[in-house]
């Protein structure tokens, strides 16, 4: 099976999030997206920032409909600081019948030189891009392992949402009904 691993806090989950995993989904040869959750710094302690098993229960009611949608929380049991090259090591162990490609945002590839093993990540599982409005050209859309997908721009931000929260505002429209439901009644973000 092809897999397209889609990493985040998911801090909450939210429709733009979806929407990517969507246009990944129609635009490629991948059978399913794993939503894989990161985990809380232990060294970055947020009040913003939910548990990882609330973000985890988030995204498994957004996704609940969707068959070729997973979450993932195989960076709970991982060993900290969480690289990605450690974790597409991992799954590729775990399950060597399926193979595994990145999903990221376009705004995140100019950095992407500066992850751990970026070489091996590319040469290795390749990349899903989703360009993200204005960004400095990487030299890496030209890359044979980077894909670009096109898919709608939404100014959609976890940030906004918790912002909305705290200000007794509708979050209604910017995440699913049934994240919007357990927000409410854990009172999350307030």
């Amino acid at each position: 099976m092809k897999i397209g691993l889609f990493f985040g806090s998911f801090n909450p989950i939210h429709h733009g999030h979806l929407i990517i995993a969507q246009a990944v989904l129609n635009q490629t040869d991948v059978d399913q997206i794993w939503f894989v959750v990161s985990p809380q710094n232990p060294h970055k302690h947020s009040k913003t920032l939910l548990h990882e098993f609330d973000r985890l229960d988030l995204v498994d009611r957004a996704i609940a409909d969707n068959y070729h949608f997973k979450s993932s929380d195989i960076e709970f049991h991982l060993s900290k600081p969480s690289y990605t090259i450690h974790t597409l090591t991992h799954l590729s162990e775990k399950f060597p019948n399926d193979s595994f490609r990145l999903i990221l945002g376009g705004d995140n590839l100019e950095q992407f030189k500066s992850w751990k093993n970026y070489d091996k990540i590319l040469d290795y599982f390749g990349l899903y891009v989703y360009p993200r409005g204005e960004q400095k050209q990487s030299d890496l859309w030209q890359h044979p392992q980077v894909t670009r997908i096109e898919a709608p721009l939404l100014q959609i931000s976890a940030t906004y949402i918790r912002q909305c929260i705290q200000q007794g505002q509708s979050i209604k429209y910017l995440v699913p009904d049934t994240v919007e439901e357990l927000i409410q009644s854990k009172k999350f973000y307030i």
